[in-house]
């Protein structure tokens, strides 16, 4: 309200000039000046009727409240303006360009962005940060669960964790359902994210959950090395929110809200058999949420939004989705060897009783030293026994592990038949074959000084003299049969030919 009365009581009654007016009511001369050129030009006398009000004295000299004395200039589509403000490059002196241009008696720029920003504080809280196009995936877990899931495999009753993702600019969300928080399933969860958005956003912001950083800090926080490797496999980068700090992602806190209300509420009376079919109701519930739904003070769905702001600027997906790794400290062994989960995977010997890190997968295992991969397996199962890559023994066990049954029969045979019924006859008399492997290779090492010749002629003595039944040969060779054949080569040369 104009204080027009009291402005020409002071320069009528006191006779005070406009500058003393103006101190004395805290306006500016100019205005006491104004309020005097339209009252004299108002044809009204002083003093003034004591049944004019203020307001009658106010639409005399300004006229009715509300009117302009010229016509009324465009107002902008702020709605517009600010999903513009969320593309690259874009602001607010580009926009009112594009605005005077269409309506050239439109606002000036400085009252353009007044009016930006006095409907821009009207916005919920959580929209007023300045999120670009594609920058930035917020993700969590939402805090309550879906109670009545049972597991088709065990018939067991189990909660169902909810992940959340949402599109920083456009709240485009995105759900999915988890048996448990733990890497495996997070890594999944953004894995799905991920190919439902058909991108990749710069950052990713998630909370302080053991499963994305190990150690928090408001200044270099420490990611998870499997985290770590999910987001550079995208392309993007890891953006933890400030230790207790939730308004560092309150677009997802909000996301979550939503979700709990329009996901939970819709699916709390329902027994579900199977993850995948309460993800197959989540999947329907959110094409409603993103598809349907119109943000009122936007004027879009939230996947219009998104082709317009978010999806131009997402980084492409790789050829192939990431696969967990899980990293693990192990020692090499005294037989350079190195347990990982109750099996035993091999590593160049050189590398015994070295420390090393082991990168698991749900296929393969890698072995690093130094940050240099050294050894690589597919995974085996916890049964206790060996892999192990003929490469890595030392030449000694090399030779050794590449004698088979097979090989040992018939490098006898390639000696004659009667070595080659020799060695059958060591392996099938010991409890286990590969107990009878030292003695047949002591016997075929033996054609190395004396020749295949006098080695069959030997091996055929020794048949001979224990006898034409089997049982009684084996008896004759059961005990040091290679001193024996070596006896009969160097003191029984008359034998040969025989």
């Amino acid at each position: 309200m104009r204080r027009v009365r009291e402005i020409l009581r002071l320069i009528r009654d006191a006779d005070m000039p406009a500058r003393a007016v103006a101190r004395q009511l805290g306006v500016a001369a100019s205005t006491v000046r104004e309020t005097v050129r339209r009252f004299e030009a108002s044809g009204m006398e002083w003093p003034l009727p004591t049944a004019l009000n203020d307001t009658a004295l106010e639409s005399r000299l300004y006229g009715p409240a509300g009117s302009q004395g010229h016509r009324r200039r465009a107002e902008p589509d702020w709605a517009a303006v600010n999903r513009e403000l969320k593309r690259k490059h874009v602001t607010l002196q580009v926009l009112w360009d594009e605005y005077i241009e269409l309506h050239p008696d439109g606002y000036r720029y400085s009252r353009f962005c007044e009016l930006y920003r006095g409907w821009e504080a009207r916005l919920p809280v959580t929209m007023r940060q300045n999120h670009v196009g594609g920058d930035r995936l917020f993700v969590d877990y939402a805090g309550d669960t879906v109670p009545v899931v049972v597991d088709r495999l065990t018939g067991e009753i189990r909660d169902a964790h909810i992940f959340v993702a949402v599109m920083a600019a456009s709240s485009l969300s995105f759900a999915f359902a988890t048996w448990s928080e733990t890497l495996q399933d997070w890594s999944d969860a953004h894995v799905r994210a991920f190919a439902f958005f058909g991108g990749a956003a710069r950052l990713l912001v998630p909370d302080n959950a053991k499963v994305a950083v190990i150690k928090a800090c408001l200044y270099d926080p420490q990611v998870n090395r499997s985290y770590a490797e999910l987001a550079a496999h995208y392309d993007t980068a890891v953006l933890p929110a400030r230790p207790y700090r939730p308004r560092d992602k309150a677009k997802v806190e909000a996301c979550v809200g939503i979700v709990e209300r329009w996901l939970l509420g819709r699916l709390r009376n329902r027994v579900w058999y199977g993850l995948g079919e309460l993800n197959a109701a989540i999947v329907d519930l959110l094409a409603r949420l993103n598809d349907e739904r119109v943000l009122r003070r936007f004027g879009r769905t939230r996947r219009q939004l998104f082709e317009e702001i978010d999806a131009p600027h997402l980084k492409p997906l790789p050829a192939r989705a990431y696969v967990l790794a899980q990293w693990r400290r192990a020692r090499v062994g005294l037989d350079y060897h190195v347990e990982v989960e109750k099996h035993f995977y091999s590593v160049p010997y050189r590398h015994a009783r070295a420390a090393v890190e082991v990168r698991l997968t749900a296929r393969t295992i890698e072995i690093f030293a130094a940050g240099e991969r050294i050894a690589a397996h597919m995974r085996g199962s916890g049964n206790g026994r060996h892999t192990t890559i003929n490469d890595h023994m030392p030449s000694s066990h090399r030779r050794y592990a590449d004698w088979t049954i097979e090989r040992i029969v018939a490098e006898a045979a390639g000696l004659g038949p009667s070595v080659k019924l020799l060695c059958e006859m060591i392996l099938q008399d010991r409890p286990h074959p590969e107990q009878g492997y030292r003695s047949c290779l002591g016997i075929l090492r033996l054609a190395r000084a004396y020749g295949a010749a006098r080695l069959d002629a030997a091996a055929l003595r020794i048949a001979r003299q224990s006898g034409s039944e089997l049982a009684s040969i084996r008896i004759g060779i059961r005990d040091r049969v290679v001193a024996s054949v070596f006896r009969l080569i160097v003191a029984g040369k008359r034998y040969v030919g025989s």
